[in-house]
């Protein structure tokens, strides 16, 4: 239970109590909570569209898009910021990349990018509420958090200490493993194959420019993908 607090806490905004000390284990193990997270997410944004389905669809869109970001805290906006500057101001560079990520001042480049993101979602939340279809926005914040603890399991996170260091050294593989065989079954009967299996190609080539790159992942390039993966999915459910 204090794991699933974890994940809760760090992924959301909503006033967690934890109360003792928590130890690495219980922080790697909250890595398993991480898509029942992002189900929760997505329940609270799903309701909300059903609610307001009186209304104009870009007056829902702009509303769920708001709460979409509060929510979570624009915790991964904040990694698209960081990761946005350092990859054009690394210019190929490791230890620059890294280096820039650290800065907390955000660039013209994070700026674009962030505004980029957001009309995408913006744009792609019109024409899914617009339907009425909100299972797909549902399922497109489950399946971004689920890549987390997959980026993890499969991926070397390159900073010597820090979270994503603890989240590394105690996640659970074969727990792992299993989380991701539910999620993939449950996702398969829900919304089909093809989406899954675009999702999982959006995820290798992000994860294929951050080994190229980095040798591996930072918790700001994870919050990159994961916003990432959000709008490439909205796409793919509204194009196709």
């Amino acid at each position: 239970m204090k794991s699933f607090l974890i994940a809760l806490q760090f992924l959301t905004i909503l006033p967690v109590q934890l109360k003792g000390t928590l130890t690495d284990k219980e922080i790697g193990h909250s890595l398993l909570f991480y898509p029942v997270v992002g189900l929760l997410i997505g329940l609270v944004l799903g309701l909300l569209a059903w609610s307001l389905n009186a209304q104009l669809p870009m007056v829902s869109a702009i509303l769920v898009l708001t709460v979409w970001v509060t929510l979570s805290g624009a915790l991964h906006l904040d990694g698209l910021a960081d990761s946005a500057d350092a990859w054009l101001g690394g210019i190929g560079d490791k230890a620059k990349t890294l280096l820039i990520m650290k800065d907390p001042a955000a660039g013209p480049i994070a700026v674009v990018t962030i505004v980029l993101v957001l009309l995408i979602k913006f744009v792609m939340l019109t024409v899914l509420l617009s339907q009425q279809n909100c299972w797909e926005l549902i399922w497109s914040v489950i399946l971004a958090r689920t890549a987390l603890p997959l980026l993890f399991l499969t991926t070397d996170y390159v900073r010597p200490r820090g979270l994503g260091s603890i989240l590394k050294q105690q996640q659970s593989a074969i727990h792992t493993r299993r989380l991701m065989l539910i999620v993939g079954v449950l996702a398969l009967f829900s919304i089909g194959l093809f989406p899954l299996l675009f999702g999982l190609l959006v995820f290798l080539l992000l994860r294929y420019l951050m080994e190229r790159r980095l040798n591996g992942f930072t918790g700001d390039t994870a919050g990159a993908m994961v916003e990432l993966l959000e709008a490439a999915l909205l796409i793919f459910f509204v194009l196709f």
